[in-house]
């Protein structure tokens, strides 16, 4: 696959092309999502294109009330087909022998392994997804200003981002236009920042 070549050619295209091409050569396509802000949007225009599709949801555990809400909402209003990973310790458990420990401390590690990458890898290796659709977007952070539309992940999974050249002000005409929801009430303790990644696309 010659990944400059066909950045090249979908570089003017809108999303919903960008997806009619990815699902065309597709066989076992999947989208992520942690319904941070913005997400509605790559999931509409998804789940529009191929109906059903999987919907990989890693909770931490850790989402704000006004997230769980708006999770649920989307959910319902889009008619998801999602598919809930979780960690395999309670959030109870976890906060008596770790807490949600500070980037710096040597434990954040751990804490992210447990309530991310290990969710996120058990996902991966059940569903064996070909290609994988996420919402990532140039600007967010200095590895995602070099990744383009289309990229593969480390385990050689083609990831498209079909909203990766929109900014905000982009998607909010665009939410607008469908009539659907966001949410800014949210927090992922494994970056604490958003300039951050926590390990899942890098």
């Amino acid at each position: 696959m010659n990944l400059e070549q066909i950045n090249k050619e979908l570089k003017d295209k809108s999303p919903k092309e960008i997806i009619n091409w990815a699902i065309s050569i597709s066989e076992k396509p999947i989208v992520t999502t942690n319904f941070r802000p913005y997400e509605v949007a790559i999931l509409q225009a998804v789940s529009e294109v191929q109906k059903n599709i999987k919907v990989i949801w890693c909770d931490t555990g850790y989402n704000t009330p006004q997230t769980y809400k708006h999770a649920e909402e989307i959910i319902k209003k889009l008619q998801l087909n999602v598919q809930l990973y979780v960690p395999k310790q309670t959030v109870a458990h976890r906060n008596i022998v770790l807490g949600v420990p500070s980037i710096e401390d040597p434990k954040h590690a751990v804490f992210t392994q447990q309530v991310k990458l290990e969710p996120f890898t058990r996902a991966m290796q059940e569903h064996k997804p070909d290609v994988w659709f996420t919402n990532l977007r140039k600007g967010q952070t200095a590895f995602r200003d070099g990744i383009d539309i289309v990229s593969k992940s480390k385990d050689g999974i083609v990831k498209v981002s079909p909203f990766y050249n929109w900014i905000d002000t982009d998607l909010d005409a665009y939410l607008a236009k469908l009539n659907l929801p966001n949410e800014f009430t949210y927090f992922d303790p494994t970056k604490v920042e958003n300039n951050r990644e926590c390990g899942l696309h890098i």
